[in-house]
């Protein structure tokens, strides 16, 4: 193509990857190729939810358009490196980005024939928690919508589709920190013509950014919240969450009432029980006072050690006996089991490690 003296040559131009565009955003794009808008729509409903890798595939769009959208694009998924199983079926996928940095999400069973898929929304965590092991990385970079969105799209072609029934966000990083990028790929998740998933089957988890758990009620999405909370007073969380000096949990507790008000949806908190810290009849009097009058329910499971890191996890017995307690002062609880430990896909224990004798894909 020549415009004067300039000479634009397609094939030495590095192709731009349109997995990870919106709705709105194709659109855009076909208006500038002077094209209806309902020729975007067909495109988003080929790339997420018939998930097609190949414009040449996408029979409802022109000729002329697909060999414009080959000449300038590309659909790059992401590229499975490994995949380690552990003895009780959780499976953890480890991802080998563009700019090879390693990203991890996980397939846990729930022994009914279903799983749920715990992904990323960064590379690292800057939070820096005590406990976790993603926090010894450090923050390297958010992920962007293609990446958040490509990981459930690799995983459906790597196993098969609709290999899971629920999506959580409580792999690496902190969601609510990377809010745009979430925003926009939940959006491609819910939508009809995307991955089509109920918002019911999706899970926000954050450490507690209290004005994006607000600014999340007010996008009406109606997906889940969780929140990492632990710990029931706010010097001893201060200690294990660094978080906690920011956002407390007095700021904390008023968007969670925010939330469920704005959104009529429970909000499930994680508490995970470290030997000799938080697992106390004084922490349980705590927890019971802070979450008073919320509609919420409580997740507890047992610390799952991470090498380096001072905390130890209790015993079963220690467990169960804190729920019980929670249970008799009419605190609805579920008591989580930790799948995944021995290849370090429980939850605090990612850290994108490669293991030996993981199985290698590619995309």
């Amino acid at each position: 193509m020549i415009y004067g003296k300039i000479f634009i040559n397609y094939n030495n131009m590095k192709k731009i990857n349109i997995l990870g565009y919106t709705e709105c955003q194709l659109i855009e794009l076909f208006a500038q190729f002077g094209q209806k808008p309902y020729k975007g729509r067909q495109l988003f409903k080929w790339l997420y939810n018939k998930q097609i890798k190949s414009f040449d595939q996408m029979t409802d769009l022109s000729k002329d358009i697909r060999n414009e959208l080959s000449e300038k694009y590309t659909i790059e998924g992401l590229r499975i490196a490994n995949i380690a199983e552990s003895s009780d079926g959780t499976k953890k996928i480890l991802f080998n980005l563009s700019d090879n940095k390693p990203l991890e999400s996980v397939l846990i069973p729930d022994g009914n024939g279903r799983n749920t898929l715990c992904i990323s929304s960064q590379v690292g965590c800057a939070l820096g928690c005590k406990f976790c092991a993603t926090g010894t990385m450090g923050f390297i970079r958010n992920l962007t919508v293609g990446e958040i969105v490509g990981q459930l799209l690799a995983i459906n072609k790597s196993f098969r589709s609709n290999v899971f029934s629920n999506v959580v966000f409580m792999g690496m990083g902190e969601p609510f920190n990377n809010y745009e990028n979430l925003i926009e790929a939940i959006k491609i998740m819910i939508s009809g013509n995307g991955l089509n998933i109920s918002p019911k089957k999706i899970t926000v988890s954050t450490s507690g950014v209290s004005p994006k758990i607000k600014k999340l009620a007010d996008e009406n999405l109606k997906v889940n919240l969780a929140l990492s909370l632990h710990v029931a007073t706010q010097g001893k969380r201060t200690r294990i969450m660094p978080i906690a000096e920011t956002f407390k949990l007095d700021k904390l507790t008023e968007a969670i009432k925010y939330y469920t008000r704005k959104t009529d949806l429970p909000v499930t908190f994680e508490y995970i029980i470290f030997e000799g810290f938080n697992d106390k009849v004084e922490d349980i009097k705590a927890l019971s006072k802070l979450i008073h009058g919320l509609k919420c329910k409580i997740n507890i499971l047992a610390y799952n050690e991470v090498d380096k890191l001072p905390f130890k996890r209790p015993s079963d017995e220690k467990v169960n006996w804190f729920g019980r307690e929670l249970v008799k002062i009419n605190i609805a609880v579920t008591i989580r089991k930790s799948r995944g430990q021995d290849i370090d896909a429980a939850c605090g224990q990612l850290a994108a490690k490669v293991l030996t004798g993981e199985k290698n894909e590619s995309d």
